[in-house]
């Protein structure tokens, strides 16, 4: 039997590393430029529409959100698969607004990540999984978040907003409670951004709004009321919440999130064995619901992106396919 062709697209956004888990937690978490391709590329042909992307130190596996750390992948991920590249300018807790939104000014995405508000950020639970450690960095970045607060004050929002809409970057908001919802509508109110706003609901961090099936809907709920008709609606759940929070999503008609940045395993005590394993895992779910999983050229025109053409692989200012 032939699949409907009115069954609805749904965005698979691929997190490939993040800044939150560290090395010792998984052999499968990339942190060399060759992993970080490896990942891409499978996560791609899983399915994954858009790859969302970090670097790390590939000594020791420490988040680097410098544009040359990107720029030892990005430009192969991008001419290997069609996905969108959403770079982070969420980069790590521990970095200034400046470190973190310098690799989307000088690559010039098509999607760059945005946090909408601060927040407490608490890591710390994570050591009563994980006690061995290969770095001395990975146990303190652990420890000490205790007393974290993930910054994005409205000033800062304000900066990456000027400093990467020149360029025709579109934004993934990302909106841990739902305040951020709130801060995301002042801006929308200013004019500062405009519709169709990619908003990525987060679920199950220490610190921001929880993964109870309530906490979703409400989530969902309010940015209804906030934007009504202007958004595209799409969800992470972190660690064991991911599928689940997937799940819901794609039933009420939204998009959905994954990777190991986001969680590491694939089942209950059982990790990923990569970021495709994930994206094959939640691609069932949605083609379960009678949905189909959209292309990354769908993605591009659910958001309303600039395109692969229009952006600066080469991080020296120029749009690639430009004269």
């Amino acid at each position: 039997m032939t699949q409907s062709t009115q069954a609805r697209p749904v965005i698979i956004t691929c997190a490939l590393t993040g800044a939150i888990h560290t090395p010792s937690m998984s052999p499968y978490l990339p942190v060399t430029p060759e992993e970080m391709i490896a990942e891409a590329v499978a996560a791609s042909e899983a399915g994954a529409a858009i790859l969302h992307l970090h670097a790390r130190n590939p000594a020791d596996g420490r988040p680097d959100q410098t544009p040359e750390a990107f720029g030892a992948f990005v430009p192969d991920i991008h001419a290997r698969t069609d996905a969108v590249l959403n770079l982070t300018t969420g980069g790590s807790p521990f970095m200034t607004v400046d470190e973190r939104v310098r690799p989307a000014a000088r690559f010039k995405p098509e999607v760059a990540s945005l946090n909408m508000g601060s927040m407490n950020m608490g890591l710390f639970p994570m050591l009563d999984r994980f006690t061995d450690f290969k770095h001395d960095w990975e146990r303190v970045h652990l420890e000490t978040s205790d007393d974290l607060v993930f910054r994005n004050s409205f000033k800062d929002i304000r900066f990456v907003l000027e400093t990467c809409r020149a360029s025709g970057t579109r934004f993934e908001f990302e909106c841990y409670d739902t305040a951020h919802l709130y801060n995301l509508a002042h801006f929308a109110d200013r004019g500062m951004i405009e519709p169709p706003f990619f908003i990525q609901t987060v679920f199950g961090i220490l610190g921001g709004i929880g993964s109870h099936a309530d906490d979703v809907a409400h989530m969902r709920r309010t940015a209804d009321r906030l934007f009504g008709s202007d958004y595209v609606w799409s969800v992470l759940g972190a660690g064991k919440a991911q599928m689940a929070v997937a799940a819901q999503s794609a039933a009420a008609g939204g998009h959905v999130r994954v990777g190991l940045e986001d969680s590491l395993w694939a089942g209950p005590g059982v990790l990923a064995e990569g970021n495709a394993v994930q994206v094959a895992l939640v691609r069932q779910i949605i083609e379960g619901l009678g949905h189909r999983v959209a292309s990354p050229d769908e993605a591009r025109s659910i958001l309303a992106l600039k395109g692969r053409d229009a952006v600066d692989m080469s991080g020296t200012g120029s749009l690639q396919g430009a004269a």
